[in-house]
């Protein structure tokens, strides 16, 4: 009786799996949404200390249209945000005789300088997309003496709480893009991955700093396995 039992249960299954997509049979996994970076001093519209190229009015109503109808079709979104102090070391005025984009040496990594930009407090610091619409805003680059493009760590190593947020609202795959390609975004997207995340970034809702390390990011990211698209494209997304 009891083989009878397994047996007419083990059919029933194959019935299910062979009239259906497995997609349909076992639960889709979770996406949700990181936006980069998308804070006035990196943007053309608010005259940015830091302004990535074409990063204007147009560009920031992409961004936060694409958001919105993500939300509204159930993913969660999540932010990244540069808060740094004003005596952070990635600043060329904290040292004396440099310039912005110069690179010095620091305890023996490289550092490159930037202008000050994105200072906690500062209205350069804000998310210009609608915080109403994210479900958390991770602050990074908090400590004075390491610089953190990474959504998930700073250049120090220390983690952010992006890693433990995600892992709790069982997030499999993100989808990824804002401000700058080459930079944040990137380096958002490669610890992602290396988290275990399934990752798509999307080209045509993120800006680069320049066009050579923008390609050059670009092709990191593709030979790391991450997806890259143009513009959203959820079927390619869920098919991941």
């Amino acid at each position: 009786m009891r083989w009878s039992v397994l047996f007419i249960k083990a059919i029933i299954v194959t019935l299910i799996c062979c009239s259906f997509p497995l997609s349909l049979v076992f639960a889709q996994e979770k996406v949700a949404v990181i936006v980069v970076d998308v804070q006035g001093d990196f943007t053309t519209a608010k005259k940015g200390a830091l302004a990535v190229p074409d990063t204007d009015d147009k560009f920031l109503k992409k961004v936060s249209d694409a958001t919105v109808k993500l939300k509204k079709q159930g993913i969660v979104i999540y932010g990244t945000q540069d808060w740094h102090p004003a005596d952070h070391i990635s600043f060329a005025a904290n040292h004396p005789g440099k310039k912005p984009f110069e690179a010095i040496q620091i305890d023996g990594r490289t550092q490159v300088l930037w202008p000050t930009h994105c200072v906690q407090g500062k209205e350069g610091a804000k998310v210009l997309v609608d915080n109403n619409l994210f479900q958390a805003i991770v602050k990074k680059g908090q400590n004075p003496k390491f610089d953190s493009y990474s959504g998930f760590q700073d250049d120090g190593g220390a983690k952010t709480e992006m890693d433990n947020i995600l892992k709790a609202a069982g997030v499999k795959k993100l989808i990824i893009y804002g401000i700058a390609t080459d930079y944040c975004v990137k380096a958002t997207a490669t610890d992602a991955q290396a988290n275990g995340y399934k990752v798509v970034v999307i080209e045509g809702l993120s800006k680069g700093v320049a066009p050579d390390t923008t390609a050059k990011a670009l092709e990191e990211m593709k030979a790391k396995g991450i997806l890259l698209l143009k513009e959203i494209d959820m079927a390619k997304i869920k098919a991941m």
